[in-house]
């Protein structure tokens, strides 16, 4: 089991062992639904690292893991983070690519942030609002890069519906949609990092994942919650988008 920075093993002293967390009353209006989301959120040690080391967001750590795995945010790579709000993912892209220099000797990176909505700024990152589905957004996200991306990456996921079928249907069309611009915008040998939910329609575009890049992982780092259905595929050695032609032929 992964051990938290901070956290501390072991039995307790005294009759017992004490129940630390913390607790929220039911206030008049407050859903219970509601009280057990905060009541996970002030217990959660993630969130409360967050806090301490700067972070907007959990998230955070989700890409620190997996990069830490799969060394993807290297020094001087060019990154696209895909839904980027409220931009974790984005400080973290900043500090392991030496976007702001701060590592001397080694290659200065570039983040770009991409939301449809306003993100607050982020130091050593470029944040647009853009809708990426829109004709030329590839073009446009290269023209900000100054050329092609090393990594993109997305933490996006649709609204909740509250039916695990449809929410996992939609999720999987902003994989597939994210996955088309970095077909467009990466690099040969480059990585695509996305979020997506366990289930079963998934297979096409695993499939697709496969026939474009050397190698394929599916991961649930452990700051995903034990029960969320989340999980990571993170594919690595982009070989360069083929035409449908090519790839029957494969």
């Amino acid at each position: 089991m992964t051990k938290i920075p901070g956290s501390r093993a072991g039995k307790s002293s005294g009759r017992g062992q004490r129940d630390l967390r913390v607790r929220v009353k039911t206030a008049k209006g407050r859903r219970l639904s509601s009280k057990l989301w905060l009541e996970r959120q002030l217990n959660d040690p993630y969130v409360a690292r967050a806090k301490r080391e700067g972070y907007r967001g959990r998230a955070a750590f989700k890409i620190l893991e997996l990069d830490d795995k799969y060394r993807f945010l290297l020094p001087g790579a060019r990154v696209v983070d895909l839904g980027c709000a409220p931009g974790g993912w984005c400080q973290v892209a900043v500090e392991r690519v030496n976007a702001l220099g701060e590592k001397s000797g080694k290659s200065v990176g570039k983040v770009l942030g991409i939301d449809l909505q306003e993100v607050d700024p982020i130091a050593g990152a470029e944040i647009h609002v853009l809708d990426f589905l829109e004709d030329g957004a590839d073009q446009q996200v290269k023209d900000w890069l100054g050329g092609p991306a090393d990594v993109v990456m997305s933490d996006m996921a649709a609204s909740s519906s509250g039916h695990k079928g449809t929410d996992h249907l939609r999720i999987v069309a902003l994989v597939e949609a994210a996955l088309q611009l970095a077909f467009d915008v990466l690099e040969p040998g480059g990585t695509f990092v996305a979020k997506v939910l366990a289930g079963g329609a998934e297979a096409d575009m695993q499939a697709l994942l496969k026939r474009n890049f050397d190698k394929v992982a599916n991961v649930k780092p452990p700051a995903s919650r034990s029960d969320s259905s989340e999980k990571f595929v993170v594919a690595t050695g982009f070989r360069g988008r083929k035409d449908p032609e090519d790839q029957d032929r494969d």
